[in-house]
């Protein structure tokens, strides 16, 4: 047993742990999770704890069924929303098949399998997300339109605001878990906030990511509130998005960066672009994976449309920051489709991929979009080379089915769960009769 499982065991008994809960994320992002007696932990570490894959979304068929969660002690905290009696700790784990190889299935594993091949070119890739959502007044009711807790918009400081409350004990609760928060404030729809995350390798942030998504829905159910990261919650009111920014490092070196290159981005930093840029279309299943994900990139304003990459352009779909004189380190660009109700591991993979590609293969970065994109005509746009993103989540399963790089990075199972997922979903979306239709075609038709 190493130092790490050591220093667990021992905080166990410092901070009278008595339940630990062992989480893992199923195909689609959804949080597993188990708990062990802390007597159960030291056999966990050693040899896992089995349960029956068939039972969680895309990880194994019936006659395939048995799978370990094997607990990674570097993902050890105590969780601060169990303070009014014995304490309550968790740990993300790997899962592995019996004989001990990875599970094809395991998301997490996707990410690692990812950042594995990267290590291999000497690269490390590094994340930082800036995180949505919108708090509601009560529990969402089938046909009953949510009530946002405030009417404020985009930076407002109000007095005596749910909203500012709200994010002060989440940024306290987060860090009590060792996710360091960069910056909050007030997002531009009525009751939508944002919360930035700071940069970390991308497996710690994906990790986190998943514990922000929880942490964020406990503090609401504390304060009798509903926090969503539904996508597009509202017709007329801004969407939420997850605008990332990333960078690959070489050593302590920022790839990205090099001096007296325009906007100090590096040969390297390019040809991850346009990698990202190449293969948008495909990702886009992976990063926007709901039928609500579509909604939010239909009409402009912060959710792009269009592939196309600019400087400070934030109607660009990849957008790169302004350089700040004498932090190299910083140089950095920002993807602006991913929404917050992804899976991170194969969301960050297949940007991860992307990269890859267009640095492998040598990629030439297409001309910058320097106007606002949603301004130009449709005729004007094609004269520029800028295509459009996918529309739906129908157009985007139907370019990703014959995706060789989707392929190869979420591996045959994970690929074709998630797709026939997606199908089935989208089916049964296309079947439902809206309100839209009922509104304006019963008093007509």
């Amino acid at each position: 047993m190493g130092k790490q499982e050591d220093f667990v065991l021992r905080a166990l008994e410092e901070r009278d742990v008595r339940f630990v809960r062992l989480w893992f994320t199923d195909v689609l992002g959804f949080l597993k999770s188990v708990a062990v007696a802390p007597a159960e932990l030291e056999g966990a570490f050693d040899e896992g704890i089995g349960f029956d894959g068939s039972a969680i979304e895309g990880f194994a068929r019936i006659y395939e069924s048995d799978m370990l969660a094997m607990p990674d002690p570097s993902t050890f905290q105590v969780l601060p929303w169990r303070q009014d009696g014995p304490a309550t700790a968790r740990m993300f784990c790997d899962i592995v098949m019996p004989d001990g190889s990875p599970s094809y299935a395991d998301p997490r594993n996707v990410l690692k399998r990812t950042l594995g091949r990267a290590a291999e070119k000497g690269f490390t890739f590094y994340t930082h997300p800036e995180i949505e959502f919108y708090l509601f007044k009560d529990t969402p009711q089938p046909g009953v339109d949510p009530m946002p807790v405030d009417r404020s918009g985009y930076f407002d400081h109000t007095a005596q605001s749910m909203g500012a409350d709200f994010r002060r004990e989440a940024i306290t609760m987060l860090e009590s878990m060792g996710i360091s928060v960069e910056f909050s404030h007030h997002e531009a729809g009525p009751g939508q906030q944002e919360i930035d995350l700071r940069y970390a390798d991308a497996l710690s942030t994906a990790d986190n990511i998943m514990t922000f998504r929880t942490v964020i829905r406990e503090v609401a159910l504390n304060q009798d509130i509903w926090a969503s990261f539904m996508p597009k919650p509202f017709t007329t009111h801004p969407g939420s998005g997850m605008h990332t920014h990333v960078s690959l490092f070489e050593g302590d070196q920022n790839a990205f960066y090099e001096a007296g290159a325009e906007y100090q981005l590096s040969e390297t930093g390019r040809r991850f672009i346009a990698g990202v840029l190449h293969h948008a279309p495909e990702l886009s299943v992976v990063t926007n994976q709901w039928v609500n994900s579509y909604k939010r990139m239909m009409f402009g304003g912060e959710a792009p449309s269009y592939v196309c990459w600019g400087h400070n352009n934030r109607s660009a779909m990849v957008r790169v920051p302004m350089y700040k004189p004498l932090k190299g380190a910083s140089t950095r660009v920002e993807l602006r489709t991913i929404d917050a109700a992804c899976n991170p591991y194969l969301a960050f993979a297949a940007v991860l991929a992307a990269g890859m590609k267009g640095i492998e293969e040598g990629y030439e970065l297409p001309r910058e979009a320097e106007d606002d994109v949603w301004a130009l005509s449709e005729r004007e746009r094609k004269s520029l080379g800028i295509d459009p993103l996918p529309k739906s989540l129908n157009e985007a399963i139907e370019i990703a089915e014959s995706s060789e790089l989707l392929a190869d990075t979420l591996g045959e199972s994970v690929f074709d769960f998630f797709l026939r997922n997606k199908r089935a979903e989208w089916d049964e979306y296309r079947g439902q009769v809206s309100a839209f239709e009922r509104d304006q075609m019963l008093p007509v038709l």
